[in-house]
Formats: structure tokens, sequence, C-alpha cells
């Protein structure tokens, strides 16, 4: 072989790694929520989750996307969806350890913490199919504003088997559920939804419409919205009914998107299809809201789970290459990136894991504030964050093999997924007008850290200042939004993380010499310690 052919400076394959005991933001937050029972209750997902096999699923279904068959070869409508085996794969073993709808009937108190951190670790293999784990799990609690429906497609939403395919729901090991809330003409203004239900004599409804939007639509039912007389209404839509035959589901295409593409996402017609009535006539969205709180967990999850992928594949790649004669994980200004992406990654996940908490404690009134507001600064602090990752490996990075793209292309979903940047904002402060309880949640959780760093103090003071300004409030919904998130990340940080990641923070974050520029910590940041925290989950 010629020896300009000779492989030379290029990294070794990522794998063999644990990105959940071996990630240390990761698993100091699961015993700090939990104990160290819950973290090592997840040691064969995290070993799974850094093998080759699983690295293989995520390539393959990603380069193998669902396929929409319509109609069978005799004419007849089947509307079904077909994927790659990798997928599969993907699913079962979410479902197998419980990262779908079984915390809600496990007696474990520490359940959805084990939940969110198992999902957080796992994702990091392949990230489109968490979309109907993450629907499956937040299906539960608004379907008990159904209790007859509650008791008959509770066990199934709860249980740990998967199986594909249009079967007897009662007759599966576990079910998959999704949601139908956006129509072409509205979007996330789902009060301008023109679905209409119809009631009939034995208590069903039938629907008619279009939904513009509607993921994993191979689940085994979903919650949608349509119009009653009384209003927007929620109902369960199930695609195979109880006698065994086909719901009218007629799948109009697949939607061709920039990330995601493993999962299926689709237009549906409803045309006298049947459905049940979830929560209250003409209270839809309060009812479907449970859904989007666990919902928007999730989003915050996901990201953290995305951004932490990529700072583990830049760490990886900057420990392994060398140029201008060293490696560069030992060069300054790579460790000054390296260690603020670190800082990014475990401040998203710091605060995603304590919202997993929250709903294990029942702290609604926390959850409902704390929820938007992270979902809103963590989701859109991840496309910068992953541009970032990406940017250490080069041209490298660029190249589909090295499965940055991927995390690229996936990385602005959360952001739009249920509502934009705009809505979440605007919800933060909807949340704050309607309940003081929210408010007072977030602050008793933020007050404990005072005196702690005077940066975080003053930061606070500037969110009490913006609070109290009611002059243009809609027109300062973002800056509040992500200036709460801030604040709620620093006093976490501050209170649990080390000092080096606190100090980090606090000096970029909630100081005004923070750059929108990663890799801009300022002079005596631990910029070697950071990385040398986050670079652990590679040591496995």
């Amino acid at each position: 072989m010629s020896p300009t052919h000779e492989v030379t400076n290029q990294v070794p394959p990522l794998v063999g790694h644990d990105p959940i005991a071996g990630d240390v933001a990761l698993a100091e937050a699961c015993v700090r929520h939990a104990d160290r029972a819950t973290l090592d209750s997840l040691a064969e997902l995290g070993r799974l989750a850094g093998s080759e096999q699983a690295q293989e699923w995520g390539r393959l279904a990603n380069e193998n996307p669902p396929r929409l068959r319509t109609h069978d070869r005799y004419g007849n409508r089947v509307d079904e969806v077909e994927f790659h085996p990798a997928w599969h794969e993907l699913m079962r073993t979410a479902f197998a350890h419980g990262l779908a709808g079984a915390p809600w009937a496990s007696p474990d108190p520490h359940a959805h913490v084990r939940r969110a951190v198992g999902y957080l670790g796992w994702t990091q293999v392949e990230m489109g199919h968490g979309c109907p784990v993450t629907m499956t799990y937040s299906v539960v609690p608004a379907l008990r504003a159904a209790p007859e429906l509650a008791a008959r497609y509770g066990p199934g939403l709860t249980g740990t088997g998967y199986a594909f395919g249009l079967t007897d729901p009662a007759a599966k090991p576990g079910l998959v559920a999704g949601m139908g809330m956006t129509e072409k003409q509205g979007g996330s203004d789902v009060r301008s939804n023109t679905t209409r239900a119809v009631p009939q004599a034995d208590g069903s409804y039938l629907l008619t419409g279009h939904k513009w939007f509607t993921s994993a639509p191979m689940s085994d039912l979903f919650l949608v919205l349509a119009q009653l007389d009384e209003g927007l209404t929620c109902f369960l839509v199930p695609r195979v009914l109880p006698d065994g035959g086909r719901n009218v589901f007629r799948l109009q295409r697949l939607k061709d998107k920039l990330g995601d593409r493993s999962n299926a996402s689709s237009e549906v017609e409803f045309d006298g299809t049947v459905g049940w009535r979830v929560g209250e006539p003409g209270r839809g969205v309060p009812t479907i809201i449970e859904m989007v709180a666990m919902t928007r967990l999730d989003c915050v999850l996901g990201s953290a789970a995305t951004v932490r992928a990529a700072l583990t594949q830049a760490i990886h790649h900057a420990r392994h290459r060398r140029a201008f004669g060293a490696l560069l994980v030992d060069q300054p200004l790579m460790q000054n990136v390296l260690a603020d992406l670190a800082v990014e990654s475990e401040a998203a996940t710091a605060l995603a894991i304590r919202l997993a908490a929250a709903v294990d404690a029942g702290e609604g009134a926390f959850l409902r504030l704390a929820g938007a507001a992270a979902k809103f600064w963590v989701c859109k602090r991840t496309p910068t964050a992953v541009a970032e990752a990406l940017e250490v490996l080069g041209g490298n990075g660029y190249v589909e093999e090295s499965g940055m793209p991927r995390l690229y292309r996936q990385a602005p979903l959360n952001s739009i997924w249920e509502g934009s940047g705009n809505v979440l904002a605007l919800d933060v402060l909807r949340a704050m007008e309607r309940s003081s309880e929210s408010l007072a949640a977030v602050m008793a959780e933020i007050e404990p850290a005072l005196g702690a760093d005077p940066r975080l103090d003053a930061a606070v003071k500037r969110l009490q200042a913006e609070l109290g300004n009611r002059d243009q409030l809609p027109l300062r919904a973002r800056r509040i939004a992500g200036l709460l998130a801030l604040c709620l990340q620093g006093a976490l940080l501050s209170r649990h993380a080390d000092s080096s990641v606190a100090g980090a923070f606090c000096s970029t974050r909630l100081e005004g010499d923070w750059s929108p520029v990663l890799g801009t910590l300022p002079p005596g940041s631990a910029v070697s310690a950071l990385v040398e925290r986050a670079s652990i989950a590679l040591d496995g």
C-alpha cells in the first residue's frame, strides 16, 4: 500500500464508555435527588448506551428512515409505516428499561428521577425514537381525566414490553401513545383547530378533520384535540377499536424533516374516526396540558442529552487528535472551549434532573413555571453548543460518519416541539400571572443559594427588577424567561456542583463578561479541572 494512504493522527472509535454512571454531573444529580441504588439500577442501560451495537442501531435507524404504505397490493387502505429493525431495537430497549410509561405505575419514590437519568443517558445513542417514548410517558397523567379509559389502557401504557403492529391493545405487553394537536391553519394556536367531533349514542364521538403534525403514527393510541359546541375538547383515538377493527386514520404523507429522521411524523385525515372524550367538554387545553407538562420535561432532558453527546464527542476528539505539536486537549484555547461546553452541559443536566425530582415530589407549582423556563432556555442553547462541539472536530465533524451532523440537525427540534421559543416565553409570564404559588416555589428553590456567590445574588436582583416592571411584559418575555432559567441553574450549581463549575457559570452566564461565543471563560477559570470532570465518561 502506498504510504500516502497510511492512517495517522485519526481518532479511535468512541465505544465502551458509560454515558450514565460515567457522567459525573448526571451521576451526582441522580444520587442527590434519589440514591446510589437508583444509579446502580441503570448500569446495564449505561453500558449498552456506550456500546458499538447501540451506536450501530442509531446509525441504521437514521440512514433507513420510515416508509409510508397507504395501500396494500390489492388497493385496500392500510395506512401503515415500516421501520428498520434497528428502530425496533431502540424502542424495545427504552421500554424494557422503564423509560416510557412505567414510572406512573412504580412504587419507587424515585421512579421519575430514575427514568429521567436513564432517558438522558440512553437518548444520546439516538434521539428520534425518544419522541414516541416521551409521548407514551406523557399521556398517562392526562388520561386520568377519563377513569374508564385509564383503566382500559393504563396497564398497557405503563408496561415495559414493546410490540410493534396494529393489533388488539389488550393483547399487547405495552402500548405506545402519540398526540395530535396542531393543524395547518393554526400550529401552536390550537384554539383555531377546525377538526369537529360529533357525539354518538354509545358515548363515543366521530371526528372529522386534518392534523398537520402527528408523530409516530404507528402508535396504538393518540390524544387529539377537536371542537365540540362547548369548545375545544380532548379525545382519545385508538388505531385499533375494541372490536378489533381498524379506526379511520388516513396517513396523507410523512414529513421530510431537517432532523429526527428515524421517527415518522405524518399528516393524518380523520373521516368519521372514532374517539372517546377525555375531560370535560370545552376543556381540551387544560386537559392535554397535563401531557404537555411532561413533554416539556423530556424536551429539556433530550436537549441536555444532545449537548452532552456533542460534548463527549468533542472531548474524545481533542484527547486523541494532535495539532501544532500537542494534543488538542492540552492547548489552552481548546481547553477554554471544552470547559465552556462542559459548564453548559452540566447546567442543563442539573436543571433537567431537578425537574424530574419535582415530578416525584408532586411539586406541581414549581414544575409549571420552572418547566416552561427550562424548556425555553435549555432547548434554545442547544444548537449553539452543538455547533461549537462540531467545530472542535473541524472538517471531520462535518462528515456524516462522525455522527455530529445528526446531532446538529436534531439540536433545534425541542425548541419547536409543542411551542416555539416565543410561545414558551409568553407561557412563563402566564404561569406567573395565574399562580403566585409557581413563582414562590421557584424563588424558594433559588433562595438557599443566595450569599454563596455575589454574581448570583446580583442576577436574582435583576430578575426581581424585571418582574417588578410591568411595562411591556410581552416584549420582554424572552429576557425574563432566560434570566429565570439562568438563576435557577446558577442556584443549583452553587448549592450542589463542584466549585469550578459554579464559579465558571456565575462568572459568565450571570455577569456582564459573558460572550455569546463559547470558549470565552475569563482568566483564572479552572479550565483543566472542568475538562477533566467532563472527561470521566470516556474512561470506562
